[in-house]
C-alpha cells in the first residue's frame, strides 16, 4: 500500500491494483482512497485508466439527492462526484434533471486542483483535463494562463527517465496507465511505442 497521500504518481502495487478492481465502483471513491492511502483523484483516474466503470443505472437515494442539491451551486463536479461516489456524467445529468443551477461566482480553486491542473494541462486536450476536473474549457484555459502553465512542444524530446519508465510499464499495461504515469497524451506515448517497436508481454497459455 502507498504510505502517502501526497504523491498520486508513485507505481501502483498489485495488491492495490487488485483491491480497486474488488471495490469500485460498489464503493465509494473517497472510501477507498482511505483504505489505499492515496488522493481520491488518483483513485478515480486509475479505474478510468483500468476501464472501471461506475455503475450506470444506480439508483439516487433521497438523501444523495439533497447533498446534491446542498453542493452543487458553490461546489465544483468533481468534487460532489467524489463526495458522493458517482460518475461526473452522473451528477452533471442528474443536476440538469432537477433544475440545479450553479452559483454566479464559481467555486475558488484549491491547491490540489492548481496541482493537479499542472500536471495535467502540458500534455493533455483542454476538453479532456475540463472533463476530469469538473470545470468549463473556459475555467481551464484562464487558470491555466493566470499560473503560467504552458503547453509541452509537440515533440519535447523524451528524457531518459521516460524512456526507462516507457519500458519498464507499456508490456503489461494500457497506454491509458502509461500516459497517467509518465505524464504525457496518450498520442504522444503510442508514437514513442511505435518509434521504439515496444511489444506487449505474451501471456502464459495454461497447459
Amino acid at each position: 500500500m502507498a504510505k502517502s497521500k501526497k504523491n498520486s504518481w508513485v507505481l501502483w502495487s498489485k495488491d492495490e491494483l487488485k483491491l480497486l478492481r474488488r471495490l469500485f465502483p460498489k464503493v465509494r471513491a473517497r472510501e477507498i482512497a482511505d483504505q489505499i492511502g492515496r488522493p481520491v483523484t488518483a483513485v478515480r483516474q486509475k479505474a478510468y485508466g483500468m476501464g472501471l466503470k461506475t455503475e450506470k443505472y444506480r439508483y439516487w437515494l433521497a438523501n444523495d439527492v439533497e447533498m446534491l442539491k446542498k453542493l452543487y451551486p458553490d461546489e465544483n463536479v468533481r468534487s460532489i462526484a467524489d463526495k458522493l461516489g458517482r460518475a461526473l456524467s452522473s451528477v452533471s445529468y442528474k443536476a440538469r434533471s432537477i433544475g440545479l443551477k450553479k452559483a454566479d461566482k464559481y467555486p475558488p480553486w484549491s491547491r490540489q486542483e492548481e496541482g493537479l491542473l499542472k500536471k495535467l494541462y502540458p500534455g493533455n486536450s483542454l476538453r479532456d483535463i475540463a472533463s476530469q476536473m469538473g470545470r468549463s474549457v473556459q475555467a481551464i484555459a484562464n487558470r491555466a494562463h493566470k499560473l503560467g502553465i504552458k503547453k509541452r512542444k509537440p515533440y519535447t524530446v523524451w528524457s531518459r527517465k521516460e524512456l526507462n519508465l516507457l519500458k519498464q510499464l507499456y508490456p503489461s499495461r494500457k497506454a491509458q496507465e502509461v500516459a497517467d504515469q509518465i505524464g504525457r497524451s496518450i498520442p504522444a506515448v503510442r508514437l514513442k511505442i511505435f518509434k521504439l517497436g515496444l511489444k506487449k508481454r505474451k501471456q502464459k497459455t495454461k497447459s
